[in-house]
């Protein structure tokens, strides 16, 4: 660990490093793609996305800059060797934006939506009668988990994992674990993975022709794998901070408040189906579902004004997420193998570090997937480090004490052993099975 006297002069070195890879002579020559040198066989932009990555883990506290510079300097490198997916130049990059541009308004929208309804959430005073209903012992950290993952599966994983934590913080004094952190993230992503209107990725799939009971054979590895990291993180919380046995008193209900969630998450869940199940063209079009969230929370303001307090930490979330999303979909992600259960297992790893969006669609240009597996692979992998998913992201925006790779895998660990259990138990009982898109 290095000491923080150190911190600062080794991120700056750091930062100089990754400019200086970009305004390399041979980055700065627009020559043609196979032209370009890769170091160790390694695509430059692979490069850079690891360099920044590495940075991020060990200077989590300075996350956004890096991610930043990181874009900047892919986009720089893109720009000068080359061009990006829709052509060289401004016109190039203004194409990219302009067809990933609904995806990043979304992610922004929901997790600042998100997490206003959260507080809502909290200042309703739910969270502390919840441990009438929880359990007094681990067993109650463990339900918490089982409901974030149904939730899950009917709504984003964002605002699964937000509400989630806004119940832990209450019922265990906001004193959580990192390890406990990364059990509500992965929770969060497990309950979706199955279900087509849960998860982005799944949601992709769907749309392209994959069959939804193919989607929701990934359960039988989510499943497994709540078992797997929910009771050692419920049981280590537990010691950690125990849960409390009785609600506090003069703890009354917030009605308006309550109805303002119900009202949101019910508006998010019309929201979604419509959007990505009766009218999936429309989906391309506008951000419908941030924008159903922002919409209902807006209306609903005359009787509980938004905390709007949030929207700072919030913000920086969303502009890390965005920096690595953007980032991610600047990669030449067409030079992955070919489709095989080793593939997928790889692609959920790589899932932890790198956006699964972008290898969603790549698997869905290749074909020849088993679309349960590389749902369960991609949805859940990136629960192995905090910035590998959205929902990480944002539930770290809450517990900024989760902002650290080192810690997350350390005291995390269970997070990764139960990606491995649950995808040998969905290959060791429903086998590899490719599907052709419809």
């Amino acid at each position: 660990m290095f000491c923080r006297a150190w911190a600062r002069p080794v991120a700056s070195a750091v930062d100089r490093l990754a400019i200086a890879i970009a305004t390399m002579p041979w980055a700065a020559s627009a020559q043609a793609a196979e032209g370009v040198p890769r170091p160790a066989g390694v695509p430059v932009e692979f490069a850079l996305l690891a360099l920044t990555l590495l940075s991020i883990a060990f200077f989590h506290r300075r996350a956004l800059h890096i991610a930043l510079l990181g874009a900047a300097v892919v986009v720089t490198y893109r720009w000068l060797s080359g061009g990006f997916p829709g052509g060289p130049g401004l016109p190039g990059l203004l194409h990219h934006l302009h067809a990933h541009w609904v995806t990043l308004a979304n992610l922004l929208l929901l997790i600042t939506g998100f997490a206003l309804v959260a507080e809502h959430f909290h200042q309703s005073r739910i969270p502390r009668h919840l441990p009438r209903l929880l359990p007094d012992d681990w067993k109650g950290g463990f339900v918490l988990l089982c409901l974030i993952f149904v939730l899950s599966a009917f709504l984003d994983n964002i605002a699964a994992a937000l509400i989630g934590g806004t119940v832990a913080a209450d019922v265990f004094r906001r004193r959580l674990h990192v390890g406990y952190l990364a059990a509500i993230v992965a929770a969060s992503n497990a309950g979706g993975a199955g279900s087509v209107v849960g998860d982005t990725t799944t949601t992709m799939m769907w749309i392209q022709g994959a069959n939804p009971a193919d989607v929701l054979r990934a359960y039988a590895g989510a499943a497994t794998a709540l078992l797997v990291f929910g009771v050692p993180a419920s049981i280590r919380q537990q010691r950690h901070s125990p849960i409390r046995k009785d609600p506090p008193d003069g703890a009354h209900l917030d009605w308006p408040r309550v109805f303002i969630v119900l009202k949101v998450l019910t508006v998010a869940i019309v929201a979604n189906v419509a959007v990505n199940v009766l009218y999936p063209e429309a989906a391309e079009t506008l951000p419908w579902i941030g924008l159903a969230v922002w919409g209902a929370l807006l209306l609903a303001s005359p009787l509980r004004g938004p905390s709007f307090a949030e929207l700072p930490s919030s913000l920086r979330s969303s502009a890390f997420l965005l920096a690595l999303v953007l980032t991610a979909s600047l990669m030449p992600v067409s030079e992955l193998p070919a489709p095989s259960w080793m593939t997928t297992l790889a692609l959920g790893a790589i899932s932890a570090v790198f956006d699964n969006i972008p290898l969603t669609a790549l698997a869905l240009e290749q074909g020849g997937y088993d679309w349960g597996m590389l749902a369960y692979a991609v949805g859940f992998g990136g629960s192995m480090l905090w910035f590998g998913s959205s929902a990480g992201v944002a539930l770290c925006g809450l517990f900024p004490e989760g902002r650290s790779a080192l810690h997350w895998i350390r005291d995390g660990w269970p997070v990764t052993l139960a990606y491995l259990a649950g995808f040998a138990v969905l290959l060791l009982t429903l086998g590899w099975q490719p599907q052709p898109l419809r």
